[in-house]
């Protein structure tokens, strides 16, 4: 590996007319493809993730009602992390974002090891979605392979990626309106039930909030449980940082997302959760499985299974989407940075191809460990990025913390979005991660995971102090996209 930054190529005219700019991070041009409604679109479409849909029923049937705490707490600290990562992405948009930020901030080795973790997580993640895809496509068409399905999901979405940006973003504007639009709807539903207005329903009031063991029916243990199966529900949101940095107003863009995420978040996680205990019993079976479908099939509305099974499978979708496309930008910009194998590094019209290329093959490779040996390397590498976005949120607090005074001295007009009460509430944060992270340590499964991404981590943070101590820090461009813009 090189720590040369990647020549720059020729720019050259987008089919959508978009003119590009040098990423903040190597000087080597990127589409600046995306069109506002599509970031608006995917700031607001991005926080609804299958981990919603599916993930919170055993939240649910640990925690009970107090899973309304539990997502309120969790996505506070969500809601922190997304006004920090957005001050630094505002201020200096990269594709690499948070990974270019903690580099700046803390040195070489931190962006080293935030960005390879998350590019794992991401594209363990790909093979994860593609296997719950299929899953649901299987069922649907009995006669049909898993495998089958996996292969052509990886083909589309590696294809749309590999043409330009622009394919990226119209497809996350569709996907996301369609998840908008289920949330709303069901949000609309399950509000009229909670009145009683809602034809053949009446108004529950509050007996499953405080039936069979009361608001807190497993106790603090339960609260906990449901503490950190929320956690991972909010994982994903950062993609749209790194999106911004392709978008026709970067800062612009990126202060927009930031700036909404407070009610996205409390509409669409905590909301949901308050119609799902209150509409129907917390212990009834079906919600483990399904929540979102045991409300519907509770309110009569015909064929609610296969209503959700469609919403789930183009949360899945769009998931494999975005992680593709994340983990490309990802690897790209540690490569152009000096951080990774520089044959990944080359941009055709605006594209990384390659690194499209090995992070979907990545994700492939995955799929397949999942049925070759799925009680063993497939397993490793899912506890290996369990607590990995906690890991990528600590080192988004730290880096704020050192970059703000940094900005503040230097070029405070950059400084479009501020962190609130700073460096109180960073510090905050960075409190609420520790908590979480010794909070893993109770469950056996959880313990299981901190142990493995701990072990990842430490494993990159020493390759990358290595790197650090040996070679010289590549030159960094001093524009920003947003500059030439």
């Amino acid at each position: 590996m090189n720590r040369t930054s990647v020549p720059d190529a020729p720019p050259r005219a987008q089919a959508d007319g978009a003119a590009q700019a040098p990423d903040s991070s190597s000087g080597t041009p990127l589409s600046h493809g995306l069109k506002q409604r599509h970031l608006s679109m995917i700031a607001l479409g991005g926080v609804i993730g299958a981990g919603l849909f599916v993930g919170s029923g055993a939240g649910i049937a640990a925690a009970g009602p107090s899973i309304v705490l539990a997502y309120a707490a969790s996505g506070l600290l969500v809601l922190l992390v997304m006004r920090m990562l957005g001050e630094m992405s505002a201020a200096n948009p990269a594709s690499g974002s948070f990974s270019v930020h903690a580099e700046r901030s803390i040195g070489p080795w931190a962006g080293f090891t935030a960005g390879w973790m998350f590019w794992t997580l991401l594209c363990v993640g790909i093979a994860a979605e593609a296997i719950g895809a299929a899953g649901i496509m299987t069922s649907w068409f009995p006669g049909t392979d898993s495998w089958m399905w996996v292969a052509l999901f990886m083909a589309v979405f590696c294809g749309t990626n590999l043409a330009a940006v622009k394919n990226f973003g119209e497809f996350e504007f569709w996907f996301a309106a369609l998840k908008i639009f289920a949330i709303a709807a069901f949000l609309v539903l399950g509000t009229l039930a909670i009145l009683g207005v809602l034809p053949g329903t009446d108004a529950p009031g509050t007996d499953n909030l405080l039936h069979d063991g009361g608001f807190l029916p497993n106790g603090l243990n339960g609260l906990v449980v449901g503490l950190l199966a929320s956690v991972f529900a909010y994982g994903g949101l950062e993609t749209v940082t790194i999106a911004a940095a392709e978008s026709e107003h970067p800062r612009q863009a990126v202060a927009k997302a930031v700036r909404t995420a407070m009610w996205r978040i409390a509409l669409f996680y905590v909301g949901s959760m308050v119609v799902i205990v209150t509409v129907v019993p917390w212990d009834d079976p079906a919600v483990r499985s399904g929540p979102y479908v045991a409300v519907l099939d509770h309110l009569s509305i015909p064929a609610a299974g296969q209503i959700m099974n469609v919403v789930i499978l183009a949360a899945l979708l769009s998931a494999m989407n975005a992680n593709i496309y994340g983990a490309s930008r990802m690897a790209y910009s540690l490569v152009a940075r000096g951080e990774g194998p520089r044959f990944l590094g080359k941009v055709s019209s605006g594209v990384p191809r390659r690194a499209v290329v090995a992070s979907s093959a990545f994700g492939f490779l995955a799929v397949l460990f999942s049925y070759w040996w799925p009680e063993t390397v497939f397993k490793w590498l899912l506890n290996m990025v369990g607590a990995a976005v906690l890991v990528v949120w600590g080192f988004i607090a730290a880096a704020q913390l050192r970059m703000r005074r940094q900005l503040e001295r230097e070029q405070p007009e950059r400084l479009t979005v501020r962190m609130w009460a700073f460096p109180y509430l960073t510090w905050v944060a960075l409190a609420g991660v520790i908590a979480i992270l010794l909070l893993m340590l109770r469950e056996g499964d959880t313990r299981t995971q901190l142990c493995f991404t701990g072990g990842l981590t430490v494993v990159l943070a020493i390759v990358g102090y290595v790197r650090q101590r040996r070679v010289p820090p590549a030159p960094t461009p001093e524009k920003t996209p947003a500059d030439t813009v």
